[in-house]
C-alpha cells in the first residue's frame, strides 16, 4: 500500500537549530515526506564568531527546498550569507524568499554589517553578494509554489516594516510560523493577521519572548517614556535610547517628533538619530508607505511625509563624535545597536554611565548575555570595551515598545488559530515553561486540554508530530457510481494528489509515461556463434543483425538484444518489465551455460586448479593468501632461486611446514591432516575469487 494511503501518515519533523529555549539565532527546520523548509537563519547577539551561528551541522543544507526569512533583524537573517556560501545550500535546488521591503532593508543593513566587521569574519562581502543574488522577493498574501508539494503564503506580522508570518504547506501538512509578531497597531504598522481563507494549520510555531508577562497599554507607555525623557533633560542630563537601526527606531522617532512639535520650549534641545544607514533607511520607509497603516498612508496622500523629520537630526558617525556629544548640552540620542554590544550606543553608555543625571531607556526585549540585559538588572559596574571597569550611576528605565506580543495577545492569537500542535520558540527556558503551563490551564478551562498539544523543544531536539490527513482520491474516466461498487483502475500520484483513472481516462491526465532500459555485461569463454546456437536451441529463432556502429547483435524474441563488443565481452539490453526481465534472466543463464560448456564435468582438487587457471594471477594469489592467513595464520611468499620452479606460499605451524605452489596451487606437507585441511581452504578460496562464468559445470 502506498505510504500516502496507509492508515498512519509519516510524521512532520520540526527541529530548532536556534531559538530553542533561547532568544537569538532563530532557525526552524520543517521536514515532511522528503521535503525540507527552513524558517529564518539568524545569529545570536550575545555570542561571536561560529558560536553565534545556528547549529548548522545538524542539517544537510543541499537538501533544503526553501529558506523563508520573516524579517531583517540580525537574529533572524544575519546567518544567510554564511549558509548560502559555505554550507552547500547552493549545490541543491533550494530557494530563498523574503518580502520586497525586507529585502530592501536587509541588503542595506547587511552591507553595513559586513563593512563594520560585526560578522566576526564569518563571511565576506562576496558571500553577501552571492546570497543576495539568490533571494526571491514576494508580496504579502501571495501564495508561492516552491516545488511540487511545497507552497507558502506570507501574512503581515506587525513587527517591523516588511515582517511577515509564513503559512507553509508541505505535502498537505500545514504550519504557521509567526517569527516575531505584534497584534498591536502602532504609529506606522498594521498588526499581525491571518486570512481565514488559509484555513486552520496543523501546527502553530509561535514566539514566546514575553512569556506570561502583560505589557502596559500603548498610551500609558508613551506618557511614561516622554515623562522620563523630559525629567532627564530638565535636570541637565542626557538620554540614551539603544535601538535597532531600523524598526523600533522609526516608531520612537515618530513619537519624539510629535512631542517636540507640540512643545516649542524644547526646540533648543537636539534629538539625534545615529545610524550608518539612517538616511538610506528613511528612503526605503518612504518607498514602502503602502505597506504601513492607514494613518501613515493618509498623511502621505495629503502631502505630509511622516518620515521627513523637522526636530530630529542625523548624527554622522565620525571619529570623536561620541565625546563631543557626551560633553555637550543635554540631548536625546537614539543609537544602535540595541543590545549595547559595541558601536555608538555602547560608546555613549560608557561615557555617560558614571553620571547620575543621565538616563538610558531600554525600549525592547533584551537578550540574555548582553549588556542591555545586565544593566536592566541594575548592575553596579560593567566591563568597558577597553578592559576598564566602569561604574554605573546612570539611571536605567525599562519601557518596552517592543513589537512583540505579550501574554494576553499571544494567548488570544493561539486560541484563534486553533492548531492541534503549538510549538513555543524564541524565549528563555523558564519563560517558555511558564507560558506553556499558563496555556495548559487556559485550554483546560475551555475544554480543549485533550485537543491541543503544547511543545517547548530545545535546540537540536526534533519533534515528531502526527499529521492527520483526509484521503481524497479523484476518479477520472468511466466508473460505475453505484454505492459499494468496486472500482478498478490505475492510481496516479502527482504533487501528493491522488487520482484513480481507467484506461480511457489516462490520456486526460498530464502525466509522463516512461520506460526503463536495462543492460548487463557478461564475459564469456566461447564465440558468438556458440552463443547463438544455444539460444536458438532453447528459445527459437534468433535474429542476427549488424548495428550502425558495426557491432553484431543477436535479437532474441524481439525483446533482448545480445551485443558482441569483442574480446569475449557481451552486452545484454532490454526494456524492463516483469515478463521481459524473466526472458533476460533466461538468456543470461543460457549464455553462461554456453560459456562453460567446454569445461570438464567432474570436479576434484587437481581439476579445479586447471579450471581456475585463467583467473587473474594477482587476484588469485591475494585471495588464496587471505584465506590461508584467516584460517591458519601468517604465510610468507617465497621466491625460488631456480627459474624453472614457481614461487610458493609457505607457513610453519607447530614445527611443520606447509607449502602452496603459486602456479599449480598444489599443497605440500608431511602432516596429512594439515595437508588435507589446507587443500580444502585453497579450494574454497579459488571458488570465491573465480568469476561465475569460469565455474565448472556439475
Amino acid at each position: 500500500m502506498p505510504e500516502s494511503l496507509s492508515l498512519t501518515s509519516p510524521s512532520l519533523s520540526i527541529t530548532l537549530l536556534g531559538a530553542g529555549q533561547e532568544v537569538g539565532r532563530s532557525c526552524c527546520v520543517l521536514q515532511y515526506r522528503g521535503k525540507t523548509v527552513v524558517c529564518d537563519v539568524g545569529v545570536h547577539p550575545a555570542y561571536s564568531g561560529m558560536a553565534s551561528l545556528p547549529f548548522i551541522d545538524a542539517l544537510d543544507w543541499s537538501t533544503v527546498d526553501a529558506i523563508l526569512i520573516t524579517h531583517f533583524h540580525m537574529d533572524h537573517a544575519a546567518a544567510l550569507p554564511y549558509i548560502a556560501g559555505k554550507t552547500g545550500f547552493l549545490d541543491g535546488k533550494g530557494k530563498i524568499y523574503m518580502t520586497h521591503a525586507t529585502l530592501a532593508i536587509y541588503k542595506l543593513v547587511m552591507q553595513d554589517y559586513v563593512r563594520m566587521g560585526a560578522h566576526d569574519s564569518l563571511y565576506t562581502a562576496a558571500d553577501l553578494s552571492t546570497s543576495l543574488e539568490h533571494i526571491i522577493p514576494v508580496e504579502v498574501h501571495q501564495t508561492i509554489a516552491v516545488c511540487p508539494g511545497v507552497s507558502f503564503t506570507p501574512c503581515p506580522a506587525g513587527h517591523v516594516l516588511g515582517a511577515c508570518m509564513f503559512y507553509v504547506d508541505i505535502a498537505g501538512a500545514t504550519v504557521l510560523y509567526t517569527g516575531d509578531y505584534s497584534r498591536e497597531e502602532n504609529r506606522h504598522l498594521v498588526p499581525a493577521s491571518l486570512p481565514p481563507s488559509l484555513g486552520t494549520p496543523h501546527v502553530l510555531i509561535v514566539e514566546s519572548t514575553f512569556g506570561v508577562q502583560t505589557l502596559e497599554p500603548r498610551a500609558d507607555k508613551e506618557v511614561k517614556f516622554l515623562q522620563v525623557v523630559r525629567e532627564t533633560l530638565e535636570r541637565g542630563g542626557h538620554v540614551l535610547i539603544p535601538v535597532h537601526a531600523l524598526g523600533m527606531a522609526q516608531e520612537l522617532l515618530l513619537v519624539l517628533e510629535e512631542y517636540w512639535g507640540a512643545h516649542p520650549e524644547l526646540d533648543d534641545i537636539p534629538v539625534y538619530y545615529s545610524s550608518n544607514v539612517a538616511k538610506k533607511a528613511m528612503r526605503i520607509y518612504q518607498t514602502f508607505i503602502r505597506s504601513m497603516n492607514e494613518n501613515i498612508q493618509s498623511r502621505f496622500a495629503n502631502g505630509d511625509n511622516p518620515f521627513v523629520f523637522k526636530h530630529i537630526s542625523h548624527l554622522r558617525q565620525v571619529r570623536g563624535v561620541e565625546r563631543r556629544i557626551a560633553s555637550g548640552p543635554p540631548c536625546v540620542v537614539l543609537a544602535s545597536p540595541a543590545m549595547l554590544q559595541k558601536g555608538m550606543s555602547r560608546e555613549l553608555l560608557e561615557l555617560w554611565a558614571p553620571d547620575a543625571r543621565n538616563t538610558v531607556i531600554i525600549t525592547g526585549s533584551s537578550t540574555l548575555g548582553t549588556l542591555a540585559r545586565d544593566i536592566t538588572r541594575k548592575c553596579d559596574s560593567f566591563l568597558g570595551l577597553r578592559g576598564n571597569i566602569i561604574q554605573r550611576k546612570i539611571q536605567v528605565e525599562e519601557i518596552s515598545f517592543s513589537a512583540h506580543v505579550d501574554y494576553a495577545q499571544n494567548a488570544e492569537f493561539i486560541e484563534s488559530v486553533q492548531a492541534q500542535h503549538v510549538v513555543f520558540v524564541h524565549g528563555q527556558k523558564d519563560t517558555m515553561q511558564r507560558l506553556r503551563e499558563a496555556m495548559e490551564v487556559r485550554f483546560r478551562r475551555l475544554g480543549l486540554g485533550k485537543n491541543v498539544q503544547l511543545h517547548t523543544p530545545a535546540n537540536v531536539e526534533t519533534l515528531k508530530l502526527a499529521i492527520p490527513q483526509e484521503r481524497i482520491i479523484r476518479a477520472v474516466g468511466d466508473f460505475t457510481p453505484d454505492p459499494g461498487a468496486v472500482l478498478s483502475g490505475l492510481l496516479v500520484c502527482k504533487d501528493y494528489a491522488w487520482t484513480l483513472v481507467d484506461r480511457k481516462g489516462l490520456s486526460m491526465l498530464d502525466v509522463v509515461q516512461s520506460e526503463i532500459i536495462q543492460s548487463q555485461k557478461v564475459v564469456v569463454e566461447c564465440g558468438i556463434e556458440t552463443i547463438k546456437l544455444h539460444l536458438e536451441e532453447m528459445l527459437g529463432r534468433v535474429e542476427d543483425v549488424t548495428e550502425a556502429a558495426g557491432l553484431r547483435v543477436l535479437r532474441v524474441m524481439e525483446i533482448v538484444e545480445v551485443i558482441d563488443n569483442g574480446s569475449h565481452e557481451l552486452m545484454l539490453r532490454w526494456t524492463s518489465s516483469a515478463v521481459n526481465d524473466m526472458i533476460a534472466d533466461a538468456v543470461l543463464a543460457l549464455i553462461l551455460r554456453a560459456s562453460s560448456a567446454t569445461n570438464t564435468t567432474g570436479y576434484s582438487h587437481a581439476e579445479s586448479r586447471a579450471t581456475h587457471g585463467s583467473a587473474s594471477q594477482t587476484l588469485r594469489v591475494r585471495g588464496v593468501a587471505d584465506f590461508l592467513e584467516a584460517h591458519l595464520g601468517d604465510f610468507e611468499l617465497v621466491l625460488s632461486n631456480n627459474a624453472s620452479d614457481s614461487a610458493s606460499l609457505v607457513a610453519h605451524l607447530d614445527d611443520t611446514q606447509v607449502t602452496v605452489a603459486i602456479d599449480t596451487m598444489r599443497v605440500t606437507c608431511e602432516n596429512v591432516a594439515l595437508k588435507n585441511r589446507t587443500e580444502r581452504i585453497v579450494d574454497m578460496a579459488l571458488t570465491t575469487v573465480t568469476p561465475l562464468a569460469q565455474w565448472p559445470r556439475f
